[in-house]
């Protein structure tokens, strides 16, 4: 497995990767409005030039947030996740980000455990934050040193 930058190529795999893992997806318009922006860093994990993982954050000065993590059902408990966080952690880190955040479906156990594996803390809850269905979101962040 290989974790590198997403690039223009990637686009049409991450976006179906996204709609089978979502239930309000980003489509490619999305993912391609993010990956023009200097202030939006955007991974795959891929195998065998297949994505079967990707991550994300936006940055603002020395805070990201994380906008998505998503690894391909067939790829799953295999830590390629915690991997993408981790390489994600450290590139944002070079850009000066010392505190990331994220929102997790208030549900969502396996990942609110991987986020806390991966240094994460919860700070806070958004009420109906998530759409279809309507949930709240566990707000999360993290400091990080080097």
């Amino acid at each position: 497995m290989q974790i590198r930058e997403m690039t223009m190529d990637d686009i049409e795999q991450v976006a179906a990767l996204e709609a089978e893992n979502f239930s309000a997806p980003w489509g490619e318009t999305g993912f391609f409005s993010f990956l023009i922006r200097q202030d939006v860093l955007l991974l795959v994990a891929e195998e065998e030039e297949k994505i079967i993982g990707y991550c994300g954050a936006v940055t603002v000065l020395d805070e990201g947030d994380i906008t998505n993590v998503c690894v391909s059902a067939d790829a799953r408990r295999r830590g390629i996740a915690s991997a993408l966080i981790r390489e994600l952690t450290a590139r944002t880190l070079e850009q000066g980000v010392t505190t990331l955040h994220l929102e997790v479906r208030k549900s969502n156990d396996a990942a609110i455990s991987l986020y806390q594996k991966e240094g994460f803390v919860q700070d806070g809850l958004r009420k109906g934050y998530y759409e279809s269905p309507t949930e709240d979101a566990v707000l999360m962040s993290r400091h990080i040193q080097q």
